[in-house]
């Protein structure tokens, strides 16, 4: 295998054709389709299905495509740092499921280090793409929940995609709400009388799985429900609609303001809210930094509390 190889299986999946790609590198037709017919056979996987509609990746060739990009990028900074002399900024992404304490503690972080050295990124996504972007090496850490629900179906995925979880706190079930909801006093509320009201989830696309929710009993039968995919519409729609959504209680006043509460529901529920890494991946230094502003920040909520 080498690393033109790499760099044209990159280019046909860009492009969906091998006559567009063979222009792309500026090479003929035929001798890219050689090309990659020879790293199909010494790695033994079809990576593209050619079709009448032009050339797709294969669910293997999906997974090269992963590694391929992260090869790509990497010896673009080696070129950029040693063939170019450019200095070159460190990098740093969270990806993560909808959770205001995640980005605090990432916003603490940021504020330890030179940002004209580094570059940051934290991406509040869905459930799949919090897995996607740490097996793509996109983010270096992702931020998901297990419980007694979709624990099965999640490490299956993880451990196919060779990722794992590391357990940074295990909570219950709370509603989220804004404080002048007819429950928010309540000392705890039921799903009997959380009926009425609007349930409000993260959507999560083509994905849209009970096992990949963010939000626990999924499979709940609400009389009400609204899907949103970002936090602020979220909260717009607690106040205009009496919404609510379930969460893990863990808040951010400094983020989301002072006008919403977790109160607790009345049932048994647990979510067991960890952070995602490569298999026996040595963390960044970055990476060490933002776990610890993670384990401060729940320890102090917990304390406080």
């Amino acid at each position: 295998m080498t690393l033109q190889q790499i760099k044209y299986v990159v280019a046909v999946a860009d492009t969906n054709s091998m006559n567009e790609a063979a222009k792309r590198l500026f090479i003929s037709q035929p001798t890219l389709s050689s090309a990659i017919k020879d790293l199909e056979a010494e790695i033994n996987i079809n990576i593209f299905t050619r079709t009448n509609k032009g050339v797709l990746l294969t669910a293997e060739g999906e997974d090269f495509l992963g590694y391929a990009r992260q090869v790509l990028a990497q010896m673009e900074l080696l070129e950029e740092k040693y063939i170019e002399g450019k200095k070159i900024k460190k990098k740093f992404g969270v990806s993560t499921q909808h959770y205001s304490f995640v980005v605090k503690a990432f916003v603490e972080m940021v504020k330890e280090f030179d940002m004209n050295e580094y570059e940051f990124a934290i991406r509040e996504t869905r459930t799949t793409d919090v897995i996607a972007d740490v097996k793509n090496g996109k983010s270096e850490i992702g931020i998901l929940y297990i419980n007694d629900f979709n624990e099965k179906v999640i490490n299956k995925l993880l451990k196919e995609n060779q990722l794992e979880f590391h357990e940074l706190i295990q909570c219950k079930g709370y509603v989220y709400l804004w404080k002048g909801h007819p429950l928010a006093k309540n000392e705890k509320i039921s799903m009997e009388e959380l009926s009425e009201y609007p349930c409000l989830s993260f959507e999560q696309g083509d994905n849209n799985s009970f096992y990949f929710a963010e939000e626990i009993l999924s499979t709940y039968d609400y009389k009400k429900t609204i899907k949103a995919c970002d936090r602020a519409t979220m909260l717009n729609l607690m106040v205009g609609l009496n919404a609510y959504t379930l969460c893990s209680g863990i808040i951010c006043e400094e983020l989301n303001g002072s006008d919403y509460c977790a109160v607790p529901l009345d049932i048994d529920v647990n979510m067991n809210i960890g952070y995602i890494t490569r298999n026996h991946g040595v963390l960044s230094h970055i990476a060490t930094k933002y776990i610890e502003k993670l384990m401060d920040y729940i320890e102090n909520y917990i304390i406080t509390k």
